[in-house]
């Protein structure tokens, strides 16, 4: 793996030349505006990248995008890789390797999600304090990279309080509404039964989604620092359960994502 990673990692360097990002971000499904907000200096396509996985949702563009925001050098993921899409956990979080290596010292993660605090409401945010992993894997699994990061790693602040607690104050400031919550991670791709989601509100969830928490372990297996912020577009209540459908869960996505971008821009701006 790790040869791989520097095959790859050599390959993204020739093509961005003298360019070195200092922060990472992965936008989620629905979420990938905040590229508009970037002055882009490169572009690479997933596909033409070796050994990177490619997305393959339609609503995810699966670039690679290198510039500037708010002053700061970035490299924006514009559309995630997925469990359910087939992939193992080591292509998924390959991408987060690869970013290491070419030099970014903080990750940002944004997603999707679905609410299971009655107190949160479809399109609010939440910044993910804590997070309850029910995949089925894990993407440490296998022989370790002593390189990469260490055997057993901590995992007792896996976002970054300091960050989180910015983050709370910039909502508050622009009249967001801003929750602190624990994510839980399924494997997907359907949604949660009544039962599921009784039980995950049981757990200790807060919101539960398909992504995240792959790349955050890895993030934390390398060393990096992680902010990560959900749009939450259902409500999973079992007592007030409704249907919804993808195209759904993306409009509330789009709503929502000027208050989130806002809240990534501010935090950016203040590393």
């Amino acid at each position: 793996m790790l040869e791989n990673i520097q095959q790859t990692t050599s390959y993204i360097k020739n093509r961005i030349g003298d360019f070195e990002p200092e922060i990472g971000i992965i936008l989620g499904t629905g979420l990938g505006g905040l590229v508009t907000e970037i002055e882009v200096e490169k572009q690479l396509m997933y596909a033409n990248i070796p050994d990177f996985p490619i997305s393959t949702l339609e609503f995810h563009s699966g670039k690679l995008i290198f510039g500037s925001l708010k002053g700061k050098k970035v490299v924006a993921m514009q559309g995630r890789l997925h469990y359910y899409e087939g992939y193992t956990m080591q292509q998924i979080t390959f991408p987060v390797r690869v970013m290491k290596m070419l030099g970014i010292t903080t990750l940002f993660v944004s997603n999707a999600s679905g609410a299971l605090n009655p107190a949160y409401k479809k399109g609010d945010l939440m910044v993910i304090e804590d997070h309850i992993n029910l995949q089925y894997l894990n993407p440490l699994i296998g022989r370790n990279e002593d390189e990469l990061g260490p055997r057993f790693p901590d995992m007792s602040e896996p976002y970054k309080r300091a960050l989180i607690d910015k983050a709370i104050d910039i909502a508050a400031a622009n009249n967001i509404t801003c929750h602190k919550g624990v994510y839980v991670a399924v494997p997907g791709p359907n949604l949660e039964t009544r039962a599921e989601y009784r039980y995950l509100r049981v757990i200790g969830g807060d919101a539960v989604g398909m992504s995240t928490v792959p790349e955050v372990i890895v993030a934390n297996h390398m060393g990096l620092p992680v902010f990560a912020i959900s749009v939450l577009t259902d409500e999973g209540f079992p007592e007030t359960l409704q249907p919804v459908s993808i195209d759904e869960i993306l409009a509330v996505a789009h709503e929502a994502e000027p208050k989130m971008t806002l809240i990534l821009k501010e935090l950016i701006a203040g590393l």
